[in-house]
């Protein structure tokens, strides 16, 4: 049985916190901003967590259980 490799896009979108939960970046703030409020653009910058639904394939990829 071959090694299992670590999808790199996957790897280089996700981070894994302390407790086990995968942390991912907003989308939507790197063009077009003129019409997006500051309060909007300030909040993209924050990480958020990935869905649920996703992170059985995002964990497969990454190489961890």
């Amino acid at each position: 049985m071959p090694k299992m490799r670590t999808h790199k896009g996957t790897a280089k979108r996700f981070r894994l916190t302390g407790t086990g939960k995968i942390k991912r970046a907003n989308a939507f703030k790197s063009h077009i901003l003129e019409k997006k409020s500051p309060k909007r653009k300030r909040a993209f910058k924050a990480a958020s967590l990935v869905h649920a639904s996703d992170v059985k394939t995002i964990k497969k990829n990454l190489g961890i259980g």
